[in-house]
């Protein structure tokens, strides 16, 4: 226990590393306290059982970080600033422009980030609008007026535009990335909540299911950083150079490594947004008052309950094939035997070029296919732990799991490297 907290420990002693804590947990306790700040206008109480009864709702809920489900100031959370990063990285690689642009260093990457940053606004308009009539529909919203819809409207977009200047301070001042920790902080603020749900409902019988679920949980974290930390190292060897006859250099060997889970938690992030669209679709469709829409409504609610075999096959096989195609994305083997042919290296055993591409392509499409299995499995883990256990309470989908333990891990290793960074700089002064 003493050698995980050292690193945090010797980090309050560095004054500039501890100024970084103290900046971070500041602004984190400003986005807390913002999450319990109101939208005026809005039925509380019907508003999170609507939450409690839609996973597609809750599921943006977590991206929030809660805040949703109060119907706060800052109710959108980062889920339009997340969706407009996703579509420029995803441009980035199909735009010969936008590739051009994020190669230029610093100033190219901060452009991208300035054109997310207006993509963002339209795309939280576009969310407020639809979360304005979602709540309309459902009764939630008592006063309907072109002052309070603009209202509505403006400040829930603006929370956006708030939340997502606290996440850039953070990265900017503060300790790891802004916008992960801040989903993290609301993840995290739940935990509390659901343990008190748990206890309050504990019995003798379900002391053992508890215990189960426990070492589950531990079982999928370590598994969950087994698979983020896991790499192929490729070899790549650089040959000698010679120049005016004499060699200046003897071939240096590096490794190119291949991650295991090379598309993160974005695959999860596609096929819930896609699978929970037909509970969604039913839900709406079972109140229309003709019968046959009505009985199909009730058909797709049926089979799209989170608890059904069709829901979590069809889950499976959308993350498995949304982690392949992510992947076929931000990977090109082409690109990558390129570089390293123009720069003189080679992969021993295999000809620079088009047999470089093959060979890479080969290896990614392996250990993809272990990353995608793992992530599907993780994306129904906690639905199949539910119905096992009969545990309700201590739910955390895999989406939110990833984010936990990815932040735990990227904070920790900039952790890490700033105190060898300072102990390089003491060394160096001496």
């Amino acid at each position: 226990m003493a050698n995980i907290l050292s690193p945090i420990i010797n980090a309050f002693k560095i004054a500039d590393l501890r100024r970084k804590i103290v900046i971070t947990a500041i602004l984190v306790i400003i986005f807390r306290i913002s999450a319990h700040i109101p939208v005026s206008g809005v039925d509380l109480r019907g508003l999170q059982a609507l939450f409690a009864s839609n996973q597609f709702l809750g599921l943006l809920d977590i991206f929030s970080g809660g805040t949703l489900a109060n119907f706060s100031i800052i109710s959108l959370g980062l889920n339009p600033y997340i969706n407009a990063s996703i579509i420029f990285q995803l441009l980035t690689m199909i735009s010969p422009k936008l590739e051009a642009l994020s190669k230029e260093g610093e100033m190219g990457r901060q452009m991208i980030n300035q054109y997310t940053r207006y993509l963002t606004v339209p795309l939280a308009i576009l969310q407020a609008i639809g979360m304005f009539v979602l709540l309309k529909n459902q009764g939630i919203i008592t006063q309907i007026n072109p002052i309070q819809i603009t209202a509505i409207i403006v400040g829930m977009t603006a929370g956006t535009v708030f939340l997502m200047w606290l996440g850039e301070l953070i990265t900017e001042y503060g300790i790891g990335n802004g916008i992960s920790l801040l989903i993290f902080a609301g993840i995290v603020s739940r935990i509390p909540v659901a343990l008190t749900q748990t206890a309050s409902i504990v019995d003798q019988t379900q002391v053992i299911n508890i215990l189960i679920f426990a070492v589950l949980s531990i079982l999928v974290v370590a598994g969950i950083v087994f698979i983020n930390e896991g790499r192929r190292q490729i070899t790549v060897q650089y040959a000698r150079r010679f120049v005016g006859g004499r060699e200046q250099g003897a071939g240096a060997q590096t490794y190119l490594p291949l991650r295991v889970n090379q598309a993160g938690v974005i695959p999860i992030i596609f096929a819930v947004s896609l699978v929970l669209v037909p509970s969604f679709a039913g839900n709406y469709l079972a109140q229309v008052h003709q019968p046959q829409l009505s009985a199909l409504g009730r058909l797709m609610v049926t089979n799209f309950n989170p608890g059904s075999v069709t829901y979590n096959l069809i889950y499976f096989i959308l993350v498995v094939g949304f982690t392949f195609f992510y992947t076929a994305v931000i990977f090109n083997p082409t690109k990558v035997a390129d570089e390293i042919k123009k720069y003189g290296g080679f992969i021993p055993g295999i000809r620079p070029g088009t047999q470089t591409a093959s060979y890479l392509n080969y290896i990614m499409v392996r250990i993809t296919l272990a990353g995608a299995l793992f992530l599907g499995a993780i994306a129904i883990l906690p639905s199949i732990a539910s119905q096992v256990t009969g545990i309700k309470t201590l739910i955390l989908g895999g989406t939110g799991l990833l984010i936990v333990v990815s932040v735990i891990l990227d904070t920790a290793k900039q952790f890490e490297s700033k105190l060898i960074e300072r102990s390089y700089e003491v060394f160096a002064r001496r």
